[in-house]
């Protein structure tokens, strides 16, 4: 999770964050370092307890105001339309519900507001997708829930949201089975 091509891919995705931010399994604060310095204040959702105390060092050493909430993103306590941006970066992947937590998502935004996420997911590759099916209950216990085998663009498209920017590869120097990328923008409709 720390590796260079992933600090890579989340600067790239955070450059876009503007406006009032909700980040969504905020974790151990990995994303703090790479929002652009407009960002001022971060409202952030985890409910684990052990992540919230990690990424204390890491919010203390931040510029930014962060705002941490200790709630699942099934279930956001946050109004209707409140967020310009939501950001999830490897964390669709280990929630037990994937669409419970899009369609929240979709609800805190306002409208024309951008969901900017990096996660990994199904590939399109049979013997890769063969090996993720297989290998996912596993991975589930292991990993924190993670699911290999979630077809991330398919959750988005499901919440209506239009996806203006798509990209999908491997990660470099990750397995096939844990590397393939959705990277993009899903924003709600105005």
């Amino acid at each position: 999770m720390d590796s260079e091509a992933l600090k890579r891919l989340r600067r790239e995705v955070l450059s876009e964050a503007s406006g009032d931010i909700l980040e969504i399994g905020f974790g151990t604060g990995a994303n703090l370092a790479f929002y652009p310095p407009g960002v001022r204040k971060i409202t952030t959702a985890d409910p684990n307890p052990g992540m919230r105390a990690r990424a204390q060092k890491r919010i203390q050493a931040s510029p930014r105001f962060v705002d941490t909430w200790m709630v699942t993103a099934e279930t956001l306590p946050m109004p209707d339309n409140t967020f310009d941006t939501v950001v999830s970066t490897m964390t669709l992947c280990s929630v037990s519900d994937a669409d419970a937590v899009i369609r929240e998502v979709y609800r805190v935004l306002k409208p024309g507001g951008r969901l900017l996420f990096l996660e990994h997911g199904s590939s399109p590759d049979r013997n890769v997708k063969f090996w993720q099916d297989r290998l996912t209950p596993v991975s589930k216990i292991l990993g924190d829930g993670c699911h290999l085998n979630r077809n991330m663009q398919r959750h988005l498209e499901n919440q209506q949201f239009a996806i203006p920017s798509l990209k999908n590869f491997y990660l470099q120097d990750a397995p096939k089975i844990a590397g393939y990328m959705y990277q993009g923008i899903a924003q709600k409709p105005i």
